[in-house]
């Protein structure tokens, strides 16, 4: 167990072992904690002070499932708050492999520098000189350092937003084939890496450092019984046949698919941009459903999208960039969309505050809606690094601010994802109050309010939402910490003794599901405290007027949620 600290002011590498309070921490955990004790709140997110954490969850590198998701925190650049973005891929098993508990980038570089970071397989870090990498997209990027590199190393990087320090840049990890598809998309935290001057960390594969577990036989039959609890669930199947694309259809049904600038909730061309669809072109065309994105994945949610060719386009179409890039724009160009999922990868943008971004500036009358054309080149102005790309590649609030346009769907400056509050009162919670900004993954509660998948709440009554969306957002803390997959919580169908058990197998000591509570609501506590100081109020735990004046078509309705109720989320 050991933590990484690269000193970027005077280049400088220093090992320390994981200090006391950090221990049985990993992943979004460990990033939070780091940050709410070692960031001024008030600092400049793109200066000295500000840290950069890269960190494993703290199951990865474990037999388990589904767990190499890694997490990378900051303060955000965008948001001005606390940020955790979550991501998958290869690099987090890797890192863990090599007994690595994070990586910590502090300081900043006095001149134009950039560099490479090196870890290699004895676990030891290297700064190399990157000046050259500057300004190149992530796939050509990679391909460079796959020839310079093992072919085998894990690659987290930037692209040409992060190194324009734009505040809807991401930070993009290789996938089990090695291309920059995966990202930590949300908050901007490309821009924070950016200012670090590294362009890329690149680690290598096959390490055998991995911290020991206390219990192995244990370790064994917990991750065994919970490998089998996802296995056996309908979900897992579906999942594998259409990937998270499944959810297009039924939130488009329950009038809840944010479209033209969330101005309806049901896009008239869906069906030509449904998962079914999606899945249907690919089995035509020769690629890949049902695909392996992620070390030790068995869920398979992954695809390949080829065009009529069978070129390969992008790898992982999902969910949120079939709606950001689609419904959310108006546009049904399944190819179209592709092709932005891609530009994005490749130049390092979040796909979804990129396709607000563009849908706010089509509200605005810049371009119309449905024009995909124009929404591709508008994304690839961002690498050109013109005046309406730096526009696009700051967010959609900066979009809305620009165009004087107040219809901007944001909480905290970032932007909500696939779900309109206005049809699940749940979802309004969750954006509202998380520490994290306008985050659907910090308390999904869609299920919990739609009947046909068991959920029991009323999606358009406030009962009831204010105490699911806690409980969701303190499962979702410690989910993120372990570093397990989101879809990965169907292992918990047979309850949570399998994975306090694990985490118990590995530490030695006691963890029970009273424990599991008890880490969500520290870390929880500790992002709060941190915005905070920061200058964060209970008013910024508000979703923007447009939800609350604008009836939702088809079904009319307005979030109802009080501010009295919202702030009632986090009386723990």
């Amino acid at each position: 167990m050991k933590i990484i600290r690269i000193n970027m002011t005077d280049q400088s590498i220093h090992y320390e072992d994981v200090p006391s309070e950090y221990q049985m921490l990993g992943g979004r955990g460990l990033t939070s904690t780091i940050i709410s004790k070692e960031i001024v709140p008030t600092c400049d997110p793109l200066g000295p002070e500000n840290k950069l954490i890269i960190a494993p969850g703290y199951l990865s590198g474990t037999v388990l499932v589904n767990s190499s998701r890694l997490s990378i925190g900051a303060k955000s650049p965008l948001t001005g708050g606390i940020k955790e973005s979550n991501v998958g891929g290869t690099v987090a098993s890797d890192l863990a492999h090599l007994g690595i508990t994070a990586i910590v980038i502090e300081g900043k570089p006095a001149n134009t520098d950039y560099y490479l970071l090196k870890i290699d397989g004895a676990g030891n870090a290297e700064l190399m000189d990157g000046k050259k990498f500057k300004g190149k997209r992530t796939y050509e990027l990679v391909e460079t350092l796959k020839g310079k590199f093992p072919q085998t190393s894990s690659i987290t990087c930037i692209g040409p937003a992060g190194d324009q320090m734009l505040t809807a840049a991401s930070i993009q990890t290789t996938d089990a084939d090695g291309r920059p598809c995966r990202a930590a998309g949300r908050g901007g935290l490309g821009a924070v890496m950016g200012s670090k001057g590294v362009k890329a960390v690149v680690v290598a594969k096959g390490g055998k450092l991995a911290d020991p577990l206390t219990d192995p036989n244990g370790f064994k039959t917990a991750a065994q019984n919970y490998a089998k609890a996802i296995r056996d669930d309908d979900g897992t199947e579906v999942l594998a046949e259409i990937g998270s694309a499944m959810l297009v259809a039924p939130i488009n049904a329950v009038g809840a698919l944010p479209t033209c600038n969330a101005r309806k909730g049901q896009f008239d061309e869906v069906e030509k941009i449904t998962g079914e669809t999606m899945a249907e072109v690919i089995k035509r065309r020769g690629g890949k459903n049902a695909h392996k994105g992620c070390a030790q994945c068995i869920i398979r949610c992954s695809n390949e999208y080829v065009d009529e060719a069978g070129t390969y386009i992008t790898s992982s179409l999902e969910y949120e960039t079939i709606w950001s890039m689609g419904a959310m724009i108006g546009n049904s160009d399944l190819d179209a969309i592709a092709k932005m999922d891609f530009l994005c990868d490749d130049i390092g943008l979040d796909t979804i505050s990129t396709g607000v971004a563009i849908a706010v500036a089509m509200d605005s009358g810049y371009k119309s809606f449905g024009d995909a054309q124009a929404a591709i080149e508008m994304i690839e102005e961002v690498a050109k690094g013109s005046a309406i790309g730096k526009l696009i590649g700051s967010g959609p609030g900066a979009v809305g601010g620009y165009f004087k346009n107040d219809r901007v769907p944001v909480v905290k400056n970032q932007s909500i994802a696939a779900y309109d509050p206005r049809a699940l009162q749940g979802m309004a919670v969750t954006y509202s109050t998380t520490p994290m900004g306008g985050d659907h993954t910090a308390g999904w509660v869609v299920a919990d309010n739609i009947e046909a998948w068991g959920g029991t709440l009323d999606p358009f009554s406030a009962e009831g939402q204010v105490e699911n969306s806690r409980k969701s957002q303190i499962n979702m803390a410690a989910v993120d910490t372990v570093g397990i997959c989101d879809f990965a919580q169907s292992g918990f169908s047979a309850g949570i003794d399998n994975v306090c058990n694990m985490v118990a197998a590995k530490s030695g000591k006691p963890f029970r599901e009273e424990d599991w509570t008890a880490l969500g609501l520290r870390i929880l506590k500790a992002e709060r405290e941190f915005n905070r100081n920061a200058g964060f109020t209970n008013k910024d735990d508000r979703l923007p007027k447009m939800f609350y004046a604008e009836p939702l078509p088809p079904h009319n309705k307005v979030v109802i949620i009080s501010d009295e109720e919202m702030d009632q989320t986090f009386d723990f």
